[in-house]
This record gives structure tokens, sequence and C-alpha cells, in this order.
């Protein structure tokens, strides 16, 4: 309202304040992540329920839970700080340093093995720059992570978020020697069927179902085994037991094919839709050290032989 008081105005600080104990689902956590007592958590937030006249977040004994009204109000305030944001990076000037703090997430294993370097090599460039970067098995909704960037396999099918490609990311067929010598290998990709395959099962995919592309055509074949897993990891210590075929990026793969431990299997053959992006939310003004990152990161990744050389 026009005639609304200062004192009863929300600021920026208290839809930071409830951003951050709505991310993190829990007052304890907010608390410990504010630097504050569990008391002074819960007070502001009744305060701030009672300014608007809503209940914001329903109090259970294990979580806290959105209400719609206090979904309505996320969604609203979020892109205002990422807007307010935007403008004071734009208005400080494109020499100025990096400032402010950038959450990232990235897969298990991609993220321990080239994110978290590249992580490492960036806040070393940015000493004023605070760095979050978290490990997970699933992309993430951004509405209820507190995340500026996710980094994952394959496109967003959400338009209203930004994707830009950082490294190609082909997946190729690989086996153990050991289990190469005692049932042989695979003469097209037809004959993957009669292979016990190992499975990796991920972000709710037909995962019984490789696809592969080679210079003259595309083909899927529905493939069985006896062992799934949802970790690439667990995948490959199944691959080197001698368990079955897998089907597995590159990056993950090429070490233990150079050195003998796993054959490359139907090398004219590769599955597509691996590529690796650089997701976050569609704004107006994009925070300056959000791009910074992102270049960074695209220009490390393309030149790191490990991910580029097939």
């Amino acid at each position: 309202m026009l005639n609304q008081s200062r004192e009863s105005r929300t600021s920026s600080d208290d839809l930071a304040f409830f951003l951050r104990v709505a991310s993190l689902g829990s007052l304890t956590a907010a608390a410990r992540a504010l630097g504050l007592s569990l008391a002074a958590v819960s007070k502001r937030l009744s305060l701030l329920e009672q300014r608007l006249g809503v209940q914001l977040l329903r109090r259970t004994t294990r979580k806290l839970e959105l209400t719609p009204e206090g979904r309505r109000y996320l969604e609203g305030a979020r892109p205002l700080l990422e807007q307010l944001v935007a403008l004071e990076d734009a208005v400080s000037g494109e020499t100025a340093e990096l400032r402010g703090t950038l959450n990232i997430n990235a897969s298990f294993g991609f993220g321990r093995r080239h994110i978290a370097p590249c992580v490492s090599a960036f806040a070393a460039l940015h000493p004023h720059l605070a760095l979050s970067l978290q490990l997970s098995s699933q992309p993430l909704n951004f509405l209820d992570a507190h995340v500026d960037i996710d980094i994952r396999v394959g496109e967003p099918p959400d338009s209203r978020l930004v994707a830009r490609k950082l490294v190609h990311n082909p997946r190729v067929l690989c086996c153990s020697p050991a289990y190469a010598a005692k049932h042989g290998l695979p003469d097209s990709i037809r004959a993957l069927a009669q292979h016990n395959c190992i499975l990796l099962r991920q972000h709710d995919s037909d995962f019984a179902l490789w696809r592969f592309v080679s210079d003259a055509e595309s083909l899927s074949q529905k493939v069985r085994g006896n062992l799934v897993t949802n970790d690439g990891e667990v995948a490959m210590r199944m691959a080197l037991d001698g368990h079955g075929i897998l089907l597995r990026s590159w990056w993950d793969a090429k070490h233990s094919i150079a050195a003998g431990e796993l054959r490359h299997v139907l090398p004219e053959w590769r599955s597509p839709d691996g590529d690796i992006f650089a997701v976050w939310q569609a704004q107006r003004q994009q925070p300056s050290r959000l791009m910074a990152f992102v270049t960074f990161l695209q220009e490390r990744l393309q030149s790191d032989s490990a991910l580029t050389h097939l």
C-alpha cells in the first residue's frame, strides 16, 4: 500500500532471509547458516508472516513445508533478489572484482573429477568471491534448491532455464578383458541383446534402451543385465570386475581403456545426447560472477585433453 509505514514493508534482507530458510528446509539449519539462535530465526519468520498476514511455512516435526502463499512468495522473491544483485554488478563496473556468492551443483563423478578443480582455480583468481560446490545425483529444481548454476548432462526440458554447452561428452561401450575372453565381443549393436549389460539408472530415463549413432546411421537397442545401479562409479567397478558390457562417458572410461583394464567395444559406434551443460535461471541481467564462471568453466573444460580427445 502507498501509505504503508517504512517499518512494515518487506526489505531485501527479509526476502533473502526467507529464501535461505525455505531452501534449507529447517529452522535449525537456517540458524546455523545465518549464525543466529533458533529462537531468533523463529521469531523473525513469525514477524514476517505476521506482517504479510499469511502463513508462509508449515512447521512439522521433521521439516518445513511451503504453503501455497509461501511458494508464491518464494517464486517472487528469488527473481527480485537476483535482479538486485545484477543491478549492483552492472553499476559497479566491469573492472570491479567479483564479489558475492556463487552456488554450484554438479554430479558426483564429473563434479569430483572435473568441476572441483575448476572451482578451486576460479577461487584462486577471485579471492573476494564465495563459492559453494555441492554434488548430487539428480538435476535440481532451482526453486527449491539454493543453487545458481547446475552442471548436468543434456539440455534441460524447461524453457525458462538457460543452458550453455560446456564440452562434448561422447559415451562409449566397454568391458573388461576377462569378460571378453569368457563371453566374446558383440559384432554389432543388435548382438548386445545376447550379452549381459551393466545398467545405469539415472534421471528416470529408459535406462535399458541404449541409443547409438555412427557416421552412417542411428540405432536403438533394448539391453538386459543382472546388475543395475544409479551410480556411475559403481557401474565402472562392475565393468572392471568383469560382470558385463557398460555404456559410459568417455571421460570416465578412457583411462581404464588406455591402461588395458577395459576394452573399447564397437568403437565405430557412440551414444548421443551426453554433452555437459551449465544451466541457470533466465533473468534480465545476469550477475557478472555467474557469467564469468561459466566462461571460465567452458574454456577450461574444452582445453582438457581428457575430455576432448576420443
